[in-house]
């Protein structure tokens, strides 16, 4: 019996790093990486990434490296580093040492690329890069070489030392591998290794004028860091044969660099409906500004999520639950808000929060008077305990839960009918009043059962609905938003016009996909709740404080609803 069929829970990464460890390779060692571009921030398929790569060195005992690919000067910035660094770890996660840069290993690779020029691999092109473009050909079609590509070995050198110095301008010169321009794989037909940019660099400086390409610097930096499964998505397969190559050229002069070699292993990127996966996209969306910044609790940012009031226990969740494929397929969003409320159930107490409060007046308590109830704060958890909630007169309750003339299956509150305040008493609606001019409520009026106390009823009576409310007197006002998906299709970035051109996905932006309400009503112990505090406001969903949030100001943000709500709108 193989081992696969022994143990059929394996993944199929796991199943070749199960099988490279039995087989002794690489010394029977994992070291992996995680090695974001710092052009922005993270989202979701990072996230996916960082709990595969993370997780399978904790399985089996390896390293993980945190490497940032800091190879382009023009989109990247220390902003972004240290927004990543926070949701690596916010997400649970470790790393070995000191985070690492392609950047830490500029000149190294710089050493590289010569020797591939004096072994022939590698030549200066003066061609431009749209020519270049144009002469690689097509998948069918074999490309032209350039005019260039047999140029003294000397002439190569020379060139490239004046494009490191900054003699040359920007985009008149590259270094091109020396490979196959009749390759079936168009990332053969040599491709650009450097490339002359003249920009600040936010860890190097101006030291340097050229910048490794990411097929180049990738590769290479993982055998410097001696990694031995370089896990990546799907897209970077037909990268694999151009990585092996280079690791190859280098294993001829440097064995020791090559050793363990490092192994590319492609897995099926995230893709979540109702969203975009694409950091260029996301930027676009924050310059433009369609939302308010990376973080803003409806894009599919680690940060994001974050502040939306996800915890990392519900996305390290959301990530094995999706697993690990081969290929790319769409994760219904609501996958996600599953884990969250399967996590948030059991640990986020549960509040009384009045989002449309109406005022509610129980005639024949006293004037003045206020008790204490205890109310429990999580049924689902046994060591939740309790907190007690003051009651009085006048109360606010949810204006969707009164009508004026309710059908029979509406059991909640109306004329002569009756409901439990919970974790208080039976109230008996006696009558209403309108604002003339619209029509509209203001106050309700009930009698309350003193006999029917929650936890102390005498009274025998029965009745099906239970409401949540707030004290008046003692209500702390909030500001809530309310957050619906981003767009309103679930593939925003899949249409086409009648001509076949690509629509703009921006036009797909649901615009109700934040509704901020000023007045909502909740109880007073949540007054000093804190930024990222979660909670389960009571028969409305889960919420979490805002960083917005400071003294005299309350805000929250909804994290997601107690129902899937998106499940019955798809069925109609």
């Amino acid at each position: 019996m193989s081992q696969l069929e022994e143990n059929t829970s394996l993944n199929f990464i796991e199943q070749i790093v199960e099988d490279d460890l039995g087989d002794g390779k690489n010394g029977s060692v994992i070291h992996t990486r995680f090695p974001p571009e710092p052009n922005g921030f993270l989202h979701l398929g990072h996230a996916k990434s960082i709990c595969l790569n993370f997780g399978l060195a904790q399985k089996y005992g390896g390293k993980t490296n945190l490497r940032f690919d800091d190879t382009n000067p023009v989109t990247e910035d220390t902003s972004y580093v240290e927004a990543i660094k926070e949701d690596v770890r916010w997400l649970g996660f470790e790393w070995e040492g000191e985070e690492h840069y392609a950047s830490d290993y500029f000149d190294k690779l710089y050493e590289l690329a010569v020797e591939l020029i004096k072994r022939g691999k590698a030549y200066v092109d003066e061609t431009s890069v749209d020519e270049i473009r144009r002469m690689r050909g097509t998948p069918t079609q074999p490309g032209e070489e350039s005019a260039y590509r047999n140029r003294p070995t000397e002439e190569s050198l020379t060139l490239f030392e004046k494009m490191k110095s900054g003699e040359l301008a920007e985009g008149s010169h590259v270094l091109r591998a020396k490979i196959d321009m009749a390759s079936p794989n168009m990332h053969l037909r040599d491709p650009i290794m450097y490339r002359i940019l003249h920009h600040h660099h936010h860890r190097t400086g101006d030291n340097w004028h050229i910048y490794p390409t990411y097929d180049w610097a990738h590769g290479q930096s993982d055998a410097i860091e001696n990694i031995t499964h370089s896990v990546c998505t799907l897209e970077f397969e037909v990268h694999r044969p151009l990585y092996d190559w280079f690791v190859e050229q280098i294993g001829e002069f440097d064995q020791e660099m090559v050793n363990p070699r490092p192994q590319q292993i492609e897995f099926a990127r995230l893709n979540v409906n109702y969203t975009v996966m694409s950091k260029r996209k996301l930027l676009e969306l924050v310059n433009e500004g369609y939302v308010n910044g990376w973080d803003d609790p409806r894009m599919p940012t680690i940060s994001g999520l974050r502040r939306r009031g996800y915890t990392p226990a519900s996305l390290r969740n959301f990530a094995e639950r999706v697993g690990v494929a081969k290929r790319d397929n769409m994760i219904d969003l609501s996958l996600l808000e599953f884990c969250i409320r399967e996590d948030l159930n059991k640990t986020a107490p549960r509040v009384m929060a009045v989002l449309n409060p109406i005022k509610l007046v129980i005639t024949n308590y006293p004037e003045g008077k206020a008790e204490d109830l205890s109310v429990e704060n999580n049924p689902e958890d046994e060591n939740g305990g309790s907190r007690i909630v003051p009651f009085s007169r006048e109360l606010y309750i949810e204006r969707d839960d009164f009508m004026e003339d309710p059908p029979k299956k509406f059991f909640r509150l109306g004329p002569g009918r009756e409901v439990r305040l919970k974790g208080a008493y039976i109230i008996h609606c006696d009558s209403f009043e309108k604002e003339e001019a619209t029509g509209e409520i203001t106050t309700i009026y009930a009698t309350y059962f003193p006999d029917t106390k929650s936890g102390e009823d005498t009274s025998g009576k029965k009745v099906k609905g239970t409401i949540h409310w707030v004290s008046a007197p003692h209500a702390v006002t909030a500001e809530v938003r309310l957050y619906d998906r981003l767009f309103s299709d679930p593939e925003p970035t899949n249409h086409e016009d009648d001509q076949g051109e690509p629509i703009d996905y921006k036009q797909f932006i649901n615009p109700d996909s934040l509704v901020t309400l000023d007045n909502v009503q909740v109880e007073p112990g949540l007054k000093n709740a804190q930024p990222f505090d979660r909670f389960q406001f009571m028969r409305k969903g889960y919420f979490c404080v805002d960083s917005d949030s400071s003294e005299g100001k309350l805000v929250f943000n909804q994290t997601v609803t107690l129902r899937d709500s998106w499940a019955k709108k798809s069925k109609k």
